[in-house]
C-alpha cells in the first residue's frame, strides 16, 4: 500500500521542481511497448510527476482520427493496467495519482471490464436516484480494485446540440435539472467507496458541433443565457460537492471578454468565473494538452503547459512536453504560485490515498444492477402498449438491422413470429446501431438505412432501438406504429425489452433528449 506525506512534512520535503512536477499528468498507454513503458518510467523518476492517466492504446487516442491506426483487442488489458501501475508507482519517488476515464465504466478504457449504461440511458430513468448514486459507487469499487483513484466522470454537460459529434450519450440529456440531480448522485456514489470525482467540460461542451479533439469548438450564446443553463450543472454540483473540475477547450467569446481564447488557457474563464464567481476551491484539471483544438496552436515545446498553467488549472492531462513544460513554469512562475497549485494537488493526493476500506455490502453484482437500470430506463417514444400487443395477436416478420455481438431480443421474437398468425404487414424491426458516436450514421450501412426507411414508408412498423437513441435523427421514426428505446444492447436491455414486447412490463423511461424529426 502505496502511503504519501502530511501536506505540511511534504512542503518541505520537495524542493520547487518537485512540486512543478507534482502538477504534471502524462498519459500512460495499456498497450505500450516495453520500450514506451521504460520511457514513462524515465519520465516519472527524472521530473517527479504527480499522476497519470490511463488510456488504451495510442492507437485508440481521438487524435488519431487522421492515423487510422488499427486497434489491438488485448484480452488482458485489467492485468496489463494493474502491473502497470505498480511498476509505475515503483518507479515514482513519491506516490502517483492514477485517474482513468471510466464515465460508464472501466469498459470505456479496458477490454472484459464490467460496462455500465452510458449517461444518456442514467438520463432516462425517472426518480430512482438510488440507482444512479449504485452506479457511481460500483464504477468507484471497479476503480479501487484496478489501484485507480480518480474517475474523470462525470459529464455535466447538457447536450443541447442534436449534431454534437463529441458529446451526445455521454450526457444525461438536455433538461439542467435532470443533468444535475443525476451528477450530483453519481458523484455522491463514487465518493461513498474514497475515489475522487471529476466534473467536465467546464464551461459547457453540450451545444458545439465540433469535436474538441480535432478543432476548436467555438460557443456563441451570452455569458447570461450561459449561466442560467449551460453553467447551472456546474454551480449545482460545486455547491453538493465534487473534488475536481475538468476544463474543456472550448472557446466562448463572452465569457472572456471577446478574446475567444480556449477556456484551458484563459484566465478569465478558470481564475475568474470559476474561482471567483462559482467559487470553486477545489483541483482544476485541463482536458487533455494533446488535443489538436490547443496543440496545434503553440509550436514551441512546453508554451502550452505554461499557458495551462498561469491561466489557473492545477493539473496538466496528458502533457506531451514535460521537460519543457516544468522549465517553462519555473522561468515565469511566481514560486508563491506554485506552491498554491502544490496545496491543493498534495491534498488532492492525501485524501485519495486515505485508506478506506468498502464492506461487501458495497459490492453488487454488475447484472444485477444493469437489470434494474434496464427496467427504470426503457422508453416507449411513440404508439402505445396496445399496438406492441396487438403486433403477437395479429402476427408479423422479424427483422434485425446493424451489427451487434448479442441479438437475443431478435432472435427470440422471431421464435415468437415463426410459431405465430401470419402477416407480412406488421413487421419488428430490432435495430443495432454498430456504433454509439454519430460519425459516419453510426456505422450503419446505406443499404440499411433505405431499408429501413422504405419499411417505414410501407408497412406497419413496431421499431426496438438498442443504441443511443440520436440515431432516430436519420429516419422518419414517426412513420412507425411505436418506436420503444432499449438504449443498450447488453443481454439485460434486451431481455427487458422482450418483456415488454411480451406486455410483461410497462416502459419507465423518458427520452432525455429531443430527437430532430426529418420528415418523409
Amino acid at each position: 500500500m502505496f502511503k504519501i506525506a502530511p501536506y505540511n512534512m511534504a512542503t518541505t520535503q520537495l524542493d520547487l521542481k518537485e512540486k512543478v512536477g507534482q502538477l504534471f499528468m502524462p498519459a500512460a498507454f495499456i498497450n505500450d511497448t516495453e520500450e514506451e513503458i521504460q520511457e514513462l518510467e524515465k519520465l516519472i523518476g527524472k521530473y517527479h510527476i504527480g499522476g497519470l492517466c490511463f488510456f488504451h492504446s495510442r492507437a485508440s487516442a481521438a487524435t488519431n482520427f487522421e492515423g487510422k491506426k488499427k486497434i489491438v483487442y488485448n484480452e488482458q488489458s485489467l492485468t496489463t493496467l494493474k502491473n502497470l501501475i505498480r511498476r509505475y508507482q515503483n518507479a515514482a519517488k513519491y506516490p502517483l495519482l492514477i485517474s482513468i476515464d471510466a464515465e460508464w465504466g472501466l469498459a470505456m478504457r479496458i477490454e472484459n471490464t464490467p460496462q455500465y449504461p452510458y449517461a444518456i440511458t442514467l438520463g432516462a430513468i425517472q426518480n430512482k436516484e438510488d440507482l444512479i448514486f449504485k452506479v457511481g459507487q460500483q464504477i468507484a469499487l471497479d476503480c479501487r480494485k484496478a489501484g485507480i483513484h480518480w474517475n474523470l466522470a462525470p459529464v455535466v454537460d447538457i447536450n443541447n446540440n442534436p449534431n454534437n459529434p463529441v458529446i451526445g450519450y455521454r450526457s444525461f440529456g438536455e433538461d439542467k435539472l435532470n443533468v444535475t440531480q443525476k451528477a450530483i448522485s453519481f458523484i455522491k456514489g463514487t465518493q461513498s467507496v474514497g475515489i475522487l470525482s471529476c466534473i467536465k467540460h467546464f464551461p459547457g461542451h453540450g451545444d458545439t458541433a465540433t469535436d474538441s479533439h480535432l478543432g476548436l469548438p467555438i460557443i456563441k450564446k451570452s455569458k447570461e443565457a450561459l449561466m442560467a443553463n449551460e453553467l447551472y450543472p456546474f454551480r449545482e454540483t460545486i455547491k453538493n460537492g465534487v473534488d475536481s473540475v475538468m476544463v474543456g477547450h472550448l472557446s466562448i467569446p463572452s465569457l472572456d471578454n471577446g478574446e475567444g481564447t480556449p477556456a484551458t488557457i484563459s484566465s478569465s474563464i478558470i481564475k475568474g468565473l470559476l474561482r471567483k464567481e462559482l467559487n470553486f476551491n477545489g483541483v482544476v484539471i485541463s482536458d487533455a494538452l494533446n488535443m489538436h483544438s490547443v496543440s496545434k496552436m503553440f509550436s514551441q515545446k512546453g508554451e502550452l503547459e505554461w499557458r495551462a498553467f498561469d491561466a489557473g488549472n492545477d493539473i496538466l492531462c496528458f502533457a506531451e512536453n514535460t521537460k519543457e513544460g516544468i522549465q517553462k513554469i519555473m522561468d515565469n512562475a511566481d514560486p508563491n504560485e506554485i506552491e498554491e497549485r502544490f496545496n491543493r494537488v498534495w491534498k488532492l493526493k492525501e485524501q485519495a490515498f486515505a485508506s478506506h476500506s468498502p464492506s461487501a455490502k458495497d459490492q453488487q453484482e454488475t447484472s444485477a444492477l444493469n437489470k434494474q437500470l434496464a427496467t427504470e430506463s426503457l422508453t416507449l417514444l411513440t404508439g402505445n402498449d396496445s399496438i406492441v400487443s396487438n403486433f403477437t395477436r395479429e402476427g408479423f416478420n422479424c427483422l434485425s438491422l446493424g451489427e451487434s455481438t448479442d441479438k437475443s431480443f431478435v432472435e427470440t421474437t422471431s421464435e415468437i413470429a415463426d410459431n405465430g398468425p401470419k402477416n407480412r404487414d406488421n413487421v419488428l424491426i430490432a435495430l443495432y446501431p454498430p456504433k454509439v458516436k454519430p460519425q459516419n450514421n453510426f456505422d450503419l450501412k446505406t443499404e440499411e438505412l433505405d431499408l429501413l426507411r422504405q419499411l417505414l414508408n410501407t408497412k406497419r412498423v413496431i421499431l426496438y432501438v438498442f443504441g443511443n437513441p440520436y440515431v432516430l435523427n436519420l429516419i422518419n421514426y414517426k412513420a412507425a406504429k411505436a418506436v420503444v428505446l432499449g438504449y443498450q444492447n447488453f443481454k439485460e436491455f434486451q431481455d427487458n425489452a422482450l418483456a415488454h414486447f411480451k406486455g410483461e412490463i410497462i416502459a419507465k423511461g423518458t427520452l432525455p433528449v429531443t430527437i430532430n424529426l426529418i420528415e418523409p
